[in-house]
């Protein structure tokens, strides 16, 4: 939630394109919304799906802070703790998608 904040709150700064921050905001909101739909998954398998689903929204998010880095749209004082946060989020994801994995076998 923390993290769809910041984004949500670096967008309101964001003068034109809306095509970007529709993007950026859709796949960061979308994070804590999966995490949030597999910690009360039917099983495992829906688990770790709504997970991974979660860590690709992830990695479109930085995908997106970064188009909007290069294109300067934010600068990179703006988009250092929000890829750092993305960052530790894609970590966390991953851990938990592998001890979920190993339960598996």
């Amino acid at each position: 939630m923390e993290f769809a904040v910041y984004v949500v709150r670096m967008c309101d700064d964001i003068h034109g394109r809306a095509h970007i921050k529709n993007q950026i905001l859709r796949s960061a909101c979308s994070i804590g919304a999966n995490i949030c739909e597999a910690q009360y998954g039917y099983s495992k398998a829906e688990f770790i799906c709504k997970l991974q689903i979660a860590l690709k929204e992830c990695h479109e998010t930085y995908y997106w802070l970064e188009l909007l880095t290069r294109t300067q749209t934010i600068t990179e004082e703006t988009a250092k703790p929000i890829e750092n946060l993305c960052s530790r989020l894609r970590y966390m994801l991953i851990k938990s998608l592998n001890t979920a994995k190993e339960g598996e076998k």
